[in-house]
């Protein structure tokens, strides 16, 4: 059996996003570490009940600062000489594009990036010099890190086609799409539509999630369809394209929409909800939607990369351009008139996701792209 370490950005990601990863990877009997910035208490536990040991290292997720970065590659090289695993696994930028070197410089014989999206650095806004800055330096360390990489694997084609045209990949690279994250069937089990019109966001603040767009929009149906709810879940965030938490609580106020800040179990609110929407500018594929398509709600979501990964138009949800209020009220409005429309698209979208986003099968596909064969289901598991 082989000795893995899964190197993460975000340390909430490990048990929220690669849980069931981790898992499969201990029940095949491989011995598995990760690393991360500093955890909570709660996922440390969560690790620690796994017997999954857990590497503090400087990997942080937004930001530039040259000796930061120089003290996360020396920190992650360090942590991989002293472990010696033989296979690394990263995601997210910094993780990507410094662990990936890192592992080569340690001798680490597999190292398997992943691409979970293109977030600020490759979303054009207003051209500034600061994003053409940052967007420039993002390239170049995808290109020197990825040409280290003996896999990369991507969360849709349209991320995959973009590495390719801007040369980040060279040539000959391995490479593979898989679908998204995952959700877990069982766990998003189908809830019963609620009757009012209950639409639900769950991002963090993020101009680039359409935080503005659905403030913005909700203000535009509640004229006609005061009935309406429109309700947020997410943490605020440091990053550069954050939105101000300011204006969100302004919204909340003034009953546009309401805030709920965040959370450690959405599947209540979604639960709640008739119509979920969210119009981001790009994702690797938005596992929000994911789950909120397993509990059978039609989807409202941006006719970009990754989101329409995931959501066909018309079948089980409706793509509307992105940075549009107009379109997106539009299709809003579409869904309060036609109920029975949105209960059939809530059913495609949970027939969608067992068949292509079941977590299990998402992680098989992960394991046989990084050159192991996921373990077979034992009776009465639910993953």
């Amino acid at each position: 059996m082989s000795r893995i370490v899964i190197i993460a950005g975000e340390p909430r990601s490990l048990p929220n996003f690669r849980g069931h990863l981790l898992e499969t990877m201990k029940g095949a009997g491989h011995e598995v570490h990760t690393v991360g910035p500093p955890a909570s208490a709660a996922t440390l536990a969560w690790l620690a009940e796994r017997a999954i040991p857990y590497h503090e290292a400087p990997v942080g997720r937004t930001g530039i600062s040259p000796l930061a970065d120089l003290a996360t590659f020396w920190s992650l090289w360090r942590i991989l000489r002293r472990v010696r695993p033989d296979t690394v696994l990263t995601y997210t930028i910094k993780p990507n594009v410094y662990g990936i070197p890192a592992a080569a410089l340690a001798g680490v014989r597999r190292r398997c990036a992943m691409i979970t999206g293109l977030g600020y650095a490759f979303i054009r806004r207003d051209g500034s010099t600061r994003w053409r800055l940052v967007h420039a330096l993002a390239r170049l360390l995808y290109w020197l890190g990825l040409r280290l990489a003996t896999c990369v694997i991507f969360q849709n084609r349209d991320d995959l086609a973009a590495f390719r045209q801007m040369g980040l990949l060279g040539r000959h690279k391995a490479a593979g799409v898989v679908a998204g994250s995952g959700v877990d069937i069982h766990r998003f089990a189908v809830r019963p539509l609620p009757d009012r019109p209950v639409f639900l966001m769950v991002a963090r603040l993020l101009r680039d999630k359409g935080i503005g767009e659905y403030i913005a929009a909700a203000g535009i149906v509640r004229a006609s369809h005061p009935e309406a709810e429109f309700h947020l879940v997410g943490p605020s965030d440091p990053g550069p394209a954050a939105f101000p938490l300011a204006e969100v609580e302004a919204a909340a106020r003034a009953g546009t929409v309401i805030y709920h800040g965040a959370t450690e179990d959405v599947r209540p609110f979604i639960a709640a909800a008739r119509i979920y929407v969210l119009p981001s500018y790009r994702e690797g594929t938005p596992r929000s939607a994911l789950e909120a398509m397993a509990m059978g709600r039609p989807v409202i979501t941006t006719d970009v990369p990754g989101c329409r990964a995931a959501v066909e138009n018309g079948r089980n949800g409706i793509l509307v351009p992105h940075a549009a209020a107009g379109p997106l009220a539009k299709a809003m409005i579409r869904l309060i008139g036609n109920p029975a429309e949105a209960a059939r698209m809530g059913a495609e979208g949970r027939a969608i996701a067992e068949k292509t986003y079941d977590v299990r099968k998402v992680t098989a596909e992960i394991m046989r792209l990084c050159g192991y064969a996921a373990p077979p289901r034992q009776p009465g598991q639910t993953w």
